[in-house]
């Protein structure tokens, strides 16, 4: 190594080191202890679509549909918010650090939320739960994709995106029986159901306890040796398992750094990678609309139109959720070997279409609540899988340096643009009591949707199986 104005210099294997890994323990840990992120904004989300209708029968607080799409935007407003914020902070001082510290934020908030009052207050609270959310986002993903070896990282961030319907099966089937008024007083029920998801988040510190920080951003940050430690601790434990390590040769030149300058991040994204940056918006925008248009507002429908009490609710959204966990649980292999691109096309233009014909069937009145919900579950096989890959695809493509920030600007402008705006304008169409209004939302995630496949197919690039490095070049690298 020497020294140099602007960091040291460093001549590590370490990323071809984390590549060559066969699946492990580790791995399955990496994947239960990030992924629960997905499964408690699956929780929260769920929740807070199945407590709409008792929102708006609690003596407190008497929420009209308005005021619950309200209070769903504010959530994805946190969420915005949080992502840029930790985010930032994410790239600067670590992965690990900010697991436990935006999970805290989240755990109160959502606790918080079950002692609110008024539409103020339960908004408030909401928007700091989002917050929470948002933020782990990007401490999670990057984690993720600097972990996992390239030949699996499709199929990983997939399956591990697609985890958020577990946390909305355990939601839709808490509710069944915290909404139930001959079980729970009804005033009680929907702050039971907030505070059960402050109960799951707390096992959640114990496990993260296990997860090391990032090898590859040690290493950008000059701590080399600790990564080092990482790595060689993992092997040895993986040679123990009784696994074959594959030899690794490649190396690289990284000049450390303590920052990355917002300067710097700015000119990387939408300087040195337009295309890269009109395609990743793309992609969360019309996903962030599609999904949150549908689900924060799903049991309006059923209570509005197909008469379904709100305590029976939670029943629909079991085949709802089990659609979507099933769509990237089975699709996920094919973005790493069909590819990205015709993935991407395959998953967004099918689920515009499959939104597009269940919107028409609605509107015709040809739907009950059963085949509603059948409707929505074959939709979103394929809409999960496209979400999902909208992450993959935006955390892959740039360099490490600004990885955990570039998920969350695009976490955040997808959000912003197609995500809180959803919610309020459907809420606004379902109390509109049209069954023709719901549908001008309907084609308008169906369009969005469409939109996106076509960019996929003009700018979406092969990244399948590819070292992280070689997708997008650190900007530490040294030639």
């Amino acid at each position: 190594m020497k020294e140099g104005t602007r960091g040291t210099i460093v001549v590590t294997d370490i990323p071809a080191r984390l590549d060559r890994l066969p699946w492990a323990r580790f791995h399955w840990l990496v994947v239960v202890a990030l992924g629960i992120t997905w499964i408690l904004d699956g929780l929260e989300v769920t929740l807070a679509g199945s407590v709409a209708g008792a929102l708006r029968h609690s003596p407190t607080l008497q929420f009209s549909a308005a005021d619950v799409g309200l209070a769903n935007s504010a959530y994805l407003a946190g969420a915005v918010a949080g992502a840029l914020f930790f985010g930032w902070l994410t790239d600067r001082i670590g992965r690990k650090r900010l697991f436990s510290v935006t999970l805290l934020v989240y755990l109160v908030a959502t606790a918080a939320t079950a002692l609110t009052w008024d539409l103020p207050s339960f908004a408030l609270m909401r928007f700091f739960t989002g917050a929470g959310i948002g933020g782990e986002y990007s401490a999670i993903n990057s984690a993720i994709q600097e972990l996992i070896p390239a030949r699996r990282r499709g199929w990983t961030d997939l399956a591990i995106n697609g985890s958020f319907w577990v946390g909305a099966a355990i939601a839709g089937l808490g509710s069944i029986f915290l909404l139930d008024p001959r079980l729970v007083e009804p005033e009680i029920g929907w702050r039971v159901a907030f505070l059960s998801g402050a109960a799951i988040g707390l096992a959640i510190l114990y496990l993260r306890r296990f997860v090391p920080e990032s090898p590859r951003w040690l290493i950008t940050h000059g701590h080399p040796d600790q990564a080092d430690v990482i790595v060689t601790k993992l092997e040895a434990d993986i040679l123990h398992q009784g696994h074959v390590l594959p030899q690794s040769t490649e190396k690289i030149r990284l000049r450390t750094r303590r920052s990355t300058a917002l300067r710097e991040v700015f000119h990387t994204l939408f300087r040195l990678y337009p295309r890269r940056c009109v395609l990743g918006l793309a992609l969360m925008s019309a996903q962030a609309f599609f999904y949150n248009a549908i689900f924060f507002t799903y049991a309006m429908m059923l209570t509005d139109f197909y008469d379904v009490p709100s305590s029976n609710v939670g029943w629909y959204i079991l085949p709802f959720a089990l659609g979507n966990v099933l769509g990237p649980l089975l699709l996920g292999h094919f973005f790493d070997t069909v590819g990205r691109k015709p993935m991407l096309v395959l998953t967004y233009a099918a689920s515009a279409v499959l939104l597009a014909i269940t919107g028409l069937l609605f509107h015709q009145g040809l739907l009950d609540a059963t085949t509603q919900t059948l409707c929505w579950s074959v939709t979103f096989f394929f809409a999960s899988a496209a979400a999902s890959a909208a992450y993959l695809t935006v955390a892959e493509s740039f360099p490490l340096e600004t990885r955990a920030l570039a998920i969350a600007i695009f976490y955040a402008l997808g959000t912003g643009m197609g995500g809180v705006i959803a919610p309020a304008l459907f809420g606004i169409l379902i109390e509109s009591g049209s069954r023709g209004q719901v549908l001008i939302g309907y084609l308008i995630g169906a369009g969005l949707m469409a939109l996106a496949a076509l960019l996929a197919a003009w700018l979406a690039m092969n990244h399948e199986r590819r070292p992280l490095e070689s997708v997008a070049p650190p900007l530490s690298l040294e030639d």
